[in-house]
């Protein structure tokens, strides 16, 4: 099973062993037809729709993804067995590492600075505003922290993977 969290919804998906297309949601099941495009993208067809999906990025590292829907910005966390069962035992605070910096997604556009320099955060407090593709993407604190260093400013482009902000 895995539980993916998205846009504050969080879904139970258990996907076939055989044809992962396929399986359930939430309890319902699903059958999907996918196929694969240039570039990380794909045509999703589901129910009586049609998504265009557009992976940007995916870090098998800390099981985080950012999707285009449509256009639409998703970013989702992801959870397998192994990571639920930590979770029911206590024990998830055990693989978490302490997060040092923050980095881009994707290249982009700082729109917005929402922090300073020795403010307090906590976990999924908002952090930046990125622009990317024509969509605001707010980029919230993976952990909570005491900000050490902005290393961008507002109206700066960025590439992917360059460091915004670090903390102590």
């Amino acid at each position: 099973m895995l539980k993916i969290q998205s846009n504050d919804k969080t879904y139970e998906v258990v996907p076939n062993r055989q044809n992962a297309a396929a399986g359930t949601i939430n309890g319902k099941e699903y059958t999907m037809d996918i196929a694969s495009q240039d570039g990380g993208r794909f045509n999703v067809r589901y129910g009586d729709g049609s998504f265009e999906v557009e992976l940007h990025d995916f870090d098998a590292e800390t099981k985080t993804a950012i999707l285009a829907v449509n256009g639409i910005m998703h970013e989702m966390t992801m959870q397998d067995d192994m990571d639920l069962l930590l979770d029911k035992l206590g024990m998830s605070d055990a693989l978490v590492q302490k997060v040092g910096d923050v980095k881009a997604p994707m290249p982009g556009l700082v729109l917005d600075i929402r922090t300073s320099i020795g403010a307090e955060v906590a976990e999924g407090d908002p952090l930046l505003v990125l622009e990317a593709m024509k969509m605001e993407n707010v980029l919230k604190s993976p952990t909570a922290g005491i900000i050490k260093s902005i290393s961008v400013e507002k109206g700066q482009a960025v590439e992917k993977n360059q460091i915004l902000l670090s903390f102590e």
